[in-house]
């Protein structure tokens, strides 16, 4: 699977794992960390549910979980 480069709208954040602190990486279509930012703070229980998920399931990318934009509700 190729790697995708980060770009201006891919922001890291850490998730509180007991004692442990695990790196999350969330890619969006934003042009700019601050309003990636502000949509992570928008949907933060959200995002931290996908990644206890991931993490639980040991879905990690080079020791990181990876996420990217909630898909629009329909």
């Amino acid at each position: 699977m190729p790697r995708i480069k980060p770009d201006h709208g891919t922001i890291t954040f850490f998730l509180a794992a007991g004692a442990n602190r695990q790196m999350c990486r969330l890619a969006t279509t934003f042009n700019t960390q601050k309003q990636a930012f502000s949509y992570l703070q928008k949907h933060r229980r959200e995002f931290e549910r996908m990644a206890r998920e991931r993490l639980a399931s040991g879905e990690l990318e080079e020791g990181i979980v990876v996420l990217s934009m909630l898909q629009p509700h329909t």
